[in-house]
């Protein structure tokens, strides 16, 4: 690995600073509008900060996948949140370029890369959580194309032009089997009265606006199948292995703003007549935090090289996304204790930090099954969960 940016990418970790210091003061707005104004969205995708490692012709640059990983930690440093155009953007904007049809693909891809749009992915449901391998939604063909009929949970849910689904299209095959993935015209599916969308009250991540889509024999064109029929679950799994590297990386970004802030904070206080920062009780634990983020942030870093030279990495990917979001927890945490009374208020921005970062130790693969993940590389698929 060469740990030096290139030029390119030394660009684009300037260009997502630049987003990141103009969107911090405004985190917590955006938590209580309970959503990201489209003016921002739109400001992003034209420096080509959503899913650049797309191809030009769709509307990306080209760019590596760890260019994409530097750009998601920048963006959340400044707002958590926002960095999910990023991690979102570059998930479902893989699955729909390399699984669509050419004019599907065309018309879709660049609403993501360009901010014009937010497509959501519905992988879990409300009754299955970790269990995607099983989905209660179903589709059955019907007129030329195929009927869905369940409820899906997925992150901007409330806001979501169109959404990557996953149903069950064999109702006799196992568990894993006979999935089949759907690019939904969200908005379409809602004037024609077949979809509703319910909000979901989570205690963070509220400008992503989660809910719960829910699908009555809603018909949906043959064009709209993403992949071979069947083979949905297989699609989605080889997508996470690049996205929950760049889940760790956003959660590091608000961590690693929290200690750059708490340093600044022990210096200027003082405490029986010496700076807070010079008293080893103080110190010694951000230097930890210092440690525990360097480390998180280069086992992202290795996984995304390893994504761009086609290494396997599906092992190395679920070792980020357990570790990378309970050290962005520890991390804010310790930051925020070094406040003292201060740090517990909703002046600073640690607990809403807190809240956000916690959501992905459940969302996207609990770290139980990112174990089971790593486990299962080392000791074969007669490891039982």
């Amino acid at each position: 690995m060469d740990f030096a940016p290139t030029p390119a990418q030394q660009r684009f970790v300037e260009s997502a600073r630049a987003i990141a210091e103009q969107i911090a003061p405004d985190y917590a707005a955006r938590e209580r509008a309970g959503r990201i104004e489209p003016a921002l969205m739109a400001e992003i995708g034209s420096r080509g900060l959503i899913a650049p490692e797309l191809p030009a012709e769709l509307g990306g640059r080209g760019e590596s996948h760890l260019t994409s990983g530097l750009i998601t930690e920048e963006i959340a440093r400044g707002d958590f949140n926002v960095a999910y155009l990023q991690i979102i953007g570059s998930l479902v904007g893989h699955i729909i370029a390399h699984n669509a049809h050419d004019d599907v693909a065309a018309r879709w891809v660049p609403r993501i890369t360009s901010g014009a749009g937010l497509i959501g992915i519905g992988l879990s449901e409300p009754a299955a959580g970790s269990d995607a391998g099983n989905p209660s939604l179903c589709a059955r063909r019907e007129a030329g194309g195929w009927v869905l009929t369940g409820t899906k949970s997925m992150s901007f849910a409330m806001a979501a032009e169109a959404a990557v689904v996953f149903a069950k299209t064999d109702p006799d095959a196992s568990r894993g089997h006979g999935i089949t993935a759907f690019l939904l015209n969200v908005t379409a599916l809602e004037d024609a009265g077949t979809l509703t969308r319910e909000a979901i009250d989570d205690m963070g991540t509220r400008a992503v606006a989660r809910g719960l889509v829910h699908l009555s024999d809603a018909w949906i064109p043959e064009a709209a199948m993403l992949g071979a029929e069947g083979q949905g679950f297989i699609s989605v799994m080889q997508g996470f292995d690049f996205s929950r590297a760049l889940i760790g990386l956003q959660c590091l970004g608000p961590a690693a703003a929290s200690v750059d802030e708490t340093w600044e904070y022990t210096r200027n206080r003082q405490a029986f007549d010496h700076p807070l920062s010079s008293f080893q009780g103080v110190a010694f634990p951000l230097a930890e935090t210092e440690t525990l983020i360097a480390a998180a942030r280069l086992l992202c870093h290795r996984t995304l090289w390893l994504k761009d030279q086609g290494l396997p990495h599906t092992a190395d990917a679920a070792m980020c996304k357990w570790l990378a979001p309970k050290t962005a927890y520890d991390v804010i945490n310790q930051c925020l204790l070094l406040h003292g009374q201060l740090g517990y208020t909703r002046k600073l921005p640690f607990e809403q930090r807190l809240r956000d970062v916690l959501g992905l130790q459940i969302g996207d693969g609990t770290a139980q099954i990112m174990k089971m993940v790593i486990a299962r590389h080392k000791v074969g698929r007669e490891f039982a969960p």
